[in-house]
């Protein structure tokens, strides 16, 4: 049954994404490149919603199924179809950056509330509940996923790929946990944003768009969120699990601020955009990304899962060496 769903969710996501082409084309929703491009031809944009389709309406048969709490499937309906939208109509014509904050905001209250809040977590193997320190920090936890994943979706397919890789990554690391009825959920996630992956990989017939790209961050942090609930180390796996965007986004955002720059214009410093310059390939970096996915985050990301590491000391053993590769690459800084 469960494989019957994964493959219906796939292939009804490559389907959508071959329409929502079609659509962009006649609706002249097109990315024409500019100096802040990190691409050179015309492209579609939008392809995301074909995963926010897929993913949304097979949902509920996770909890038929009983494998998702009804509580989960609101927290995600709710805030992954409030970014979705918001994104969509960005997508059609640009919104105000203070009234997307607005409903990114309102949208991880919405996930919040039905998800009990932030889970208690363990920092060196001590418990530590927040308290209302903890629905703020989740407030900022959600909203700071679902725009940095819009802001490092720039280039062929690596949006995509880093929601494969995680979400497969948690799989397996739930599995290995002992929690195997909650590796659904991530799969699901997975094979919607295959299908998509289709026409996104490089070279890009379509782009994913800010209804797809907010869409991704928002689900992968309630997902990583609801599997704190399960085992507080599950939180760090997830973390570690998407060290290169975490990484690679905060960083620039970082540098971007102590250099005076305002953080809420479009740019292509990222450590990701200068690797694709420097490598004149989309697909190479994309390829780097999922090596770094697999090689050396998804063992830490297991270890942590199993208790064979603490999840702070794992976090930053699995941050470190990817600092350097982004300072390397000159994250933050102009090409």
């Amino acid at each position: 049954m469960m494989l019957s769903l994964l493959l219906a969710v796939l292939l009804g996501s490559w389907v959508l994404t071959f329409l929502m082409m079609r659509y962009a084309l006649a609706k002249k929703m097109i990315d024409v490149p500019n100096e802040r491009s990190s691409h050179t031809t015309p492209t579609p944009r939008g392809g995301g919603v074909a995963i926010v389709v897929a993913f949304n309406l097979a949902l509920p048969c996770l909890s038929l199924l009983n494998v998702l709490s009804l509580n989960a499937l609101y927290g995600l309906w709710g805030a992954g179809i409030a970014v979705a939208v918001i994104g969509f109509a960005d997508d059609h014509g640009h919104i105000p950056a203070r009234w997307r904050l607005l409903g990114h905001f309102s949208a991880a209250s919405w996930a919040l509330y039905w998800m009990n809040g932030f889970a208690p977590l363990t920092i060196y193997d001590a418990p530590v509940d927040l308290g209302v320190m903890g629905t703020l920090l989740g407030m900022f936890y959600l909203v700071w996923l679902l725009n940095l994943y819009n802001f490092m979706d720039g280039i062929d397919g690596l949006a995509s790929i880093e929601a494969i890789t995680t979400c497969l990554g948690l799989a397996l690391v739930y599995w290995c946990s002992g929690y195997s009825d909650q590796i659904w959920l991530a799969l699901l996630l997975a094979a919607s944003v295959l299908g998509f992956l289709y026409w996104n990989f490089s070279p890009a017939r379509i782009f994913m768009g800010d209804a797809g790209s907010g869409f991704l961050g928002v689900s992968l942090a309630v997902i990583i969120l609801y599997g704190a609930w399960l085992s507080p180390e599950l939180f760090w796996s997830g973390l570690i699990l998407l060290g290169a965007f975490i990484v690679d986004a905060t960083w620039t955002l970082i540098v971007r601020l102590v250099n005076g720059e305002k953080v809420h214009v479009a740019h292509s410093n990222h450590a990701y955009q200068h690797a694709a310059r420097y490598f004149a390939s989309h697909k190479l970096v994309t390829l780097g990304v999922i090596s770094i996915n697999i090689v050396w985050l998804l063992p830490l990301s297991l270890m942590v899962g199993l208790k064979m590491l603490s999840g702070i000391v794992g976090l930053m053993i699995a941050y470190i060496p990817i600092c350097i590769l982004v300072w390397k690459f000159k994250g933050g800084r102009p090409a």
